[in-house]
């Protein structure tokens, strides 16, 4: 893997996780989407709909579809928000808060496997390097 670029590296590698956590996320019924969108929700205020999007990194039209989805299965609902007339904070019913947690289990035993056959210093190494390229691209220090 050495011979190959940094950004086939991040792609295969990003590819392989996500078909994992979509083929976990199947058990429960669910998509990888689905699970990364309860997970962005704040489970005790609520998140404003404008906020998720960026927060999540996705195009507004994407999100609506997903959101629109879950509100169907009965995990969000949708309400004003009090700060803000205009806006509608997304909320977690109950079933949203079970299918979090499922969504939560997923991702931290992910971190736990990661954990337990990466040493702390590969780990530390490897999030300095994320952060660099994510600074890199964040500041458009790439393409001038």
């Amino acid at each position: 893997m050495k011979d190959a670029t940094i950004d086939y590296v991040l792609r295969a590698t990003w590819q392989a996780v996500a078909r994992m956590y979509n083929e976990q996320a199947k058990t429960f019924d669910s998509t990888m989407a689905v699970g990364f969108t309860l997970l962005s929700i704040d489970p005790k205020t609520g998140t404003p709909s404008t906020a998720l999007g960026p927060k999540m990194g996705m195009e507004a039209t994407s999100l609506s579809r997903i959101l629109k989805s879950i509100e169907d299965k009965g995990l969000i609902k949708r309400k004003p928000n009090p700060k803000d007339g205009r806006g509608v904070l997304i909320h977690l019913t109950d079933f949203g808060l079970e299918k979090r947690k499922d969504s939560k289990d997923v991702v931290l035993r992910f971190n736990e496997v990661v954990r337990a056959h990466v040493t702390d210093e590969k780990l530390d190494c490897f999030y300095e390097v994320m952060e660099t390229i994510n600074k890199l691209v964040a500041e458009k220090n790439i393409y001038k």
